[in-house]
């Protein structure tokens, strides 16, 4: 059965395993049938981004959940900007540029108000009042209910604690990436600031792709990692659970954010999501590379 955990000091209640957009393809009806499925199998968390294939995915979303909007938390994020040639993306945290994003987003995700809107990334040399202002604006105005930031810089994320309202932080978080539990973890939960956990599969490294290196662990430490959780697992648990398991162990954590686009993928998720936490055993059993560090964004 699916669980749901408050996020933040928000009045929004998020299933501990969540839509992640960015993966849907272009066919509408498609996306709707899975969309729908995950909301009727208790997924009511969506997460979007105004970027995510230049607009279309928000408006893929929109279509959809539009005769639940009621029953269902959308998110989406702003601060990146599309070249008007398509060769890559700008940083604009302006006030001016969430604002005019927001009424975008509105418009191709068919709403009034967004759920959770976020900052999509951030640096510390951002005009971050002026960034907050802008989200403060949106909430009072009715255009969105709550903000968040997306952000794995334990500098920036600082910031936002000490000086913003933020109800949530989305950060990766995985097995093969756990620097957040350096400060990032304790200091939100200390501060009532919900984690949503992104790269929880580790882009599918963690259940059925080739083993590769990834962030600084050279390829056989991802080998031995994935032979671990196979002990663990003892045909009894699936990779998936486990690593989802993991990344939903930490107190500060509400939900993890899964990108799905088949029917399988979203089964893996569901049967997941409907087992028991990991064991302190089973968790001990998993310490089989080093933890690594952030080496900067500090």
């Amino acid at each position: 059965m699916m669980q749901y955990n408050p996020l933040g000091t928000s009045d929004l209640s998020v299933s501990e395993v969540s839509f992640g957009c960015m993966s849907l393809g272009s066919d509408d009806a498609a996306n709707a049938q899975l969309l729908h499925r995950a909301h009727d199998e208790g997924i009511n968390y969506f997460d979007t981004a105004d970027i995510y294939h230049k607009g279309q995915n928000e408006i893929t979303v929109g279509k959809a959940l539009a005769g639940r909007r009621d029953k269902v938390i959308i998110a989406t994020k702003a601060g990146n900007v599309w070249r008007a040639d398509g060769s890559g993306l700008d940083w604009n945290p302006s006030k001016e540029h969430i604002l005019k994003s927001a009424e975008q987003s509105l418009k191709r995700l068919r709403t009034d108000y967004i759920d959770l809107y976020q900052l999509h990334g951030g640096t510390i040399l951002d005009p971050i009042d002026e960034t907050i202002e802008a989200f403060e604006i949106l909430v009072s105005h009715g255009k969105i209910r709550y903000y968040g930031i997306s952000s794995i810089r334990p500098n920036v994320i600082r910031e936002y604690v000490e000086r913003s309202n933020i109800v949530s932080v989305m950060m990766q978080y995985s097995l093969l990436d756990r620097r957040p539990e350096e400060e990032c973890l304790e200091l939100l939960h200390k501060n009532s600031i919900s984690v949503l956990v992104r790269g929880s599969l580790a882009s599918g490294l963690l259940i059925d792709k080739p083993a590769k290196s990834y962030l600084n662990y050279p390829e056989q430490d991802v080998t031995k990692l994935v032979q671990a959780m196979k002990n663990v697992s003892q045909s009894k648990r699936s990779l998936t659970e486990i690593a989802l398991n993991f990344a939903l162990a930490p107190d500060a954590v509400a939900s993890a954010v899964v990108g799905m686009r088949t029917e399988k993928q979203l089964n893996d998720v569901l049967e997941a999501a409907s087992t028991l936490p990991l064991t302190a055993r089973e968790l001990d059993a998993l310490q089989v590379i080093p933890v690594n560090t952030y080496q900067d964004h500090r």
